[in-house]
């Protein structure tokens, strides 16, 4: 059950599959500045579910990166790889509602029948397996075919009606707008795999009303996403927060930094002589 909390509560979620780099940095300040600005408290969560890219070491490492930028947080520290058989939960729920089929579909089958992309750019699945008879899906789950679990979005849609969520920015204590939400622009999005009991969008509407997240600081490239978010909290009963989707850090080249293209971690930076201080003015954020 989550909590009504007493006071605003934020949290900064990255996953360790890598080292911190400075928009990371940003993103953990921006959400500890806004937490000081609401009177409220900032956590930390790590979001492991990927077993296998995420490591030990690289949650060390997160944690050693924010204390020396000066950041604490209440522990214990939730860690969604010991979270699974809530989120298996939660997509049971979305089961038994009718809501979640089967799919089969491979990248390349994706790929190949694909006529639109999604907004991240990949290929939108068109729905192919939503149209599998019972006895075919049966035949091929026994059978112990590669699957997935999606959801079907329209069903979804006609059972949530319009959906709306509010913004702040560019401070959380600006004055909140509405937005509306586009659930349709993401197609069938996927929400458990075969020996995976969960995904991003499905763990992290569970966490932060498990942890009663009032204030979603996210990156502008996050946004989009939060049409997904915003249905899953409708269909499971959950509550919305606030979100707050603040500038991106860019390279030299005007690419958002990250760590599949080898961004210059904080531990590089450091190793450098950079302070907390130099980051802070590096990323905007005075010092």
């Amino acid at each position: 059950m989550s909590q009504k909390p007493s006071s605003p509560v934020l949290r900064f979620a990255p996953s360790p599959n890598g080292r911190l780099h400075l928009g990371h940095a940003y993103s953990a300040l921006v959400t500890w500045n806004a937490a000081a600005l609401l009177g409220g408290t900032a956590l930390l969560r790590i979001e492991d579910i990927d077993a296998e890219r995420s490591k030990p070491e690289f949650t060390a490492a997160i944690v050693e990166d924010l204390h020396w930028l000066g950041l604490d947080w209440p522990e214990p520290v939730l860690q969604q790889s010991e979270r699974m058989q809530v989120y298996a939960q939660a997509g049971n729920r979305l089961r038994e509602q009718g809501l979640l089929y089967p799919c089969f579909c491979s990248r390349s089958d994706i790929a190949a029948a694909a006529d639109d992309t999604d907004p991240d750019g990949a290929p939108l699945y068109p729905g192919t397996c939503r149209h599998l008879d019972r006895g075919e899906q049966i035949e091929r789950l026994e059978r112990g075919d590669p699957v997935q679990f999606r959801l079907d979005t329209e069903r979804a849609m006609a059972r949530t009606g319009m959906l709306s969520f509010t913004v702040v920015g560019p401070l959380v204590t600006d004055r909140p707008q509405i937005r509306y939400a586009r659930p349709e622009r993401w197609g069938d999005v996927v929400l458990q795999r075969k020996g995976t009991p969960t995904s991003y969008h499905l763990s992290v509407v569970v966490d932060d009303a498990a942890q009663g997240i009032t204030h979603v600081t996210r990156g502008r490239d996050m946004e989009a996403a939060t049409d997904i978010h915003v249905l899953l909290q409708m269909l499971l009963g959950l509550p919305s927060p606030i979100y707050h989707f603040h500038r991106l850090i860019l390279d030299d080249a005007g690419k958002k930094l990250a760590k599949s293209r080898g961004s210059q971690s904080l531990a590089d930076l450091r190793a450098q002589g950079w302070t907390p201080d130099d980051v802070r003015r590096a990323v905007g954020l005075g010092g």
